[in-house]
């Protein structure tokens, strides 16, 4: 039976170092939440005080309402899957599969029936005799998820699944998983430093940084509505332009940047309200380069042009600093050329400032 996660000002330190502080979270049941950040952020740490593998320094765990802060990980009924598969190189995949029920107690017909009927949701059946060293890595991985779910547990997490199979492969993986993760309705908790596989997958995601939680939300509003400017260089937003407003005029407000620059802001493009000091935060396709030096825009001079396939990708020099900027394929510029850069609001989201 699925099971509603409750993390609990959860610190964790190694020595003196603190790797954790302070974080708490909570997984619905039936939800898929994804821990994403890079390497030394406390993903990992937290999917390993989840499991029992570490003790917390303070905080506590429920599952189900029942706490797991000190109980032994053998005890806490969790489904694991491993970067590395972790599977028993002497047995056979239904063995393999087989093997967290034998554990259990569930021996006989029953066990086999259960084995049978997920391997053939994982659509292994045809390789239940075959060792593991005679498996792909993707046929690997099926299996280390069939034995993590047909214990049937209350919570099923995922330690960077797919970081060790090839591109396509783990666009095909990405989606089993989300498959029969739904199917199953299993309470899960996924890691990965990988962006677009946390978006495909997750109901929502958390972007951690140096053991907090920056922003807990849904693929949709991190990407769209970063919630400062961390996340908003995570998701994309590679310019960020310090300004304030000098003018508001009804509907729309004039604003100034560094060297001058000013642009004006319509509201209504950018949630009804902006504050009286910001930060306009744009990815590189929301700033279009334009020769049109008569446009509204930000002058700038462009640099380094690159070619993206579906645009022609320009470092710019501008009074307000550095910025990246796409322009059509239809119009290469050329280096040294003057441009004006113009917001996409689409593109572009108002952040309060550092």
């Amino acid at each position: 039976m699925t099971q509603k996660l409750s993390i609990s000002n959860i610190s964790a330190h190694y020595g003196q170092t603190k790797v954790l502080e302070d974080l708490s979270l909570e997984v619905g049941e039936g939800e898929l939440v994804s821990l994403l950040g890079a390497s030394g952020c406390g993903k990992t740490t937290t999917l390993r005080l989840v499991a029992g593998f570490l003790t917390p320094t303070s905080g506590t765990i429920t599952l189900g309402g029942k706490d797991l802060t000190r109980l032994p990980a053998h005890k806490r009924d969790i489904g694991l899957v491993f970067q590395n598969y972790a599977l028993f190189p002497h047995m056979s995949v239904a063995d393999n599969v087989g093997f967290g029920l034998k554990q259990r107690g569930i021996n006989g017909p029953e066990r086999k029936t259960r084995v049978d009927a997920m391997l053939e949701r994982v659509g292994l059946s045809a390789l239940a005799d075959r060792l593991p060293g005679a498996l792909s890595g993707g046929q690997k991985q099926r299996v280390a998820l069939a034995r993590a779910l047909v214990i049937e547990p209350p919570l099923l997490m995922f330690d960077e699944p797919l970081s060790n199979l090839d591109a396509k492969l783990r666009i095909d993986m990405r989606v089993e998983i989300r498959q029969l993760q739904r199917a199953n309705g299993t309470t899960s908790v996924y890691v990965t430093h990988d962006q677009e596989e946390a978006f495909s997958i997750s109901d929502r995601v958390a972007i951690m940084h140096q053991g907090r939680i920056m922003q807990l939300d849904t693929p949709e509003t991190l990407y769209q509505r970063p919630a400062n400017a961390f996340v908003a260089r995570f998701v994309g937003f590679e310019n960020l332009v310090p300004m304030r407003v000098v003018e508001r005029d009804g509907a729309k407000v004039t604003a100034e940047a560094e060297g001058g620059v000013r642009l004006t802001l319509p509201l209504e493009n950018y949630g009804g309200h902006i504050p009286d000091a910001f930060v306009l935060a744009c990815r590189d396709e929301g700033l279009s380069v334009t020769p049109d030096l008569a446009m509204e825009g930000i002058p700038a001079t462009l640099g380094l042009r690159t070619y993206l396939g579906r645009a022609y990708q320009y470092q710019a020099e501008t009074p307000a600093g550095h910025l990246v900027a796409n322009g059509p394929l239809t119009q290469p510029l050329e280096p040294g050329m003057a441009v004006k850069l113009v917001p996409v609001p689409e593109q572009c989201t108002i952040l309060a400032p550092e």
